[in-house]
């Protein structure tokens, strides 16, 4: 039996020996992902290695380290499907800033304006 606000599996695949699951938990970290990612993209404009996909994965990343790896505790964090929403998003935020500080050199460059011929 579940809890209302517990890991709900929303899908189950089983191939042999080998059974995936994908509960509603990882679908909330996906979408936190996705909400920060896109903000993210609309602010630098588009130009990032890897665009959307990379800030996604470096929020997924972002995601995990603040909310398993590193111990940070806030009261009164709202917790949904087993996720603590403040913390996954100062997670998201922290990593895709990283991430586009770090990667801003690659794809921030100037290019000359260049004039060709002027035809009549």
């Amino acid at each position: 039996m579940f809890s209302v606000l517990g890991e709900v599996p929303l899908l189950t695949i089983n191939l042999g020996n080998i059974h995936l699951v994908l509960y509603l938990s990882q679908v909330m970290y996906l979408l936190v992902a996705v909400v920060v990612s896109l903000v993210t993209e609309f602010i630098v404009g588009w130009r990032s290695p890897l665009s959307i996909i990379g800030a996604i994965v470096a929020a997924l990343v972002g995601i995990w380290i603040v909310t398993s790896v590193v111990t940070l505790i806030i009261p009164g964090d709202l917790v949904l499907y087993g996720i603590p929403l403040f913390k996954a998003l100062i997670g998201a935020i922290f990593f895709a800033a990283l991430w586009y500080l770090l990667t801003s050199r690659i794809w921030y460059r100037r290019r000359p304006y260049k004039q060709g011929p002027i035809t009549v």
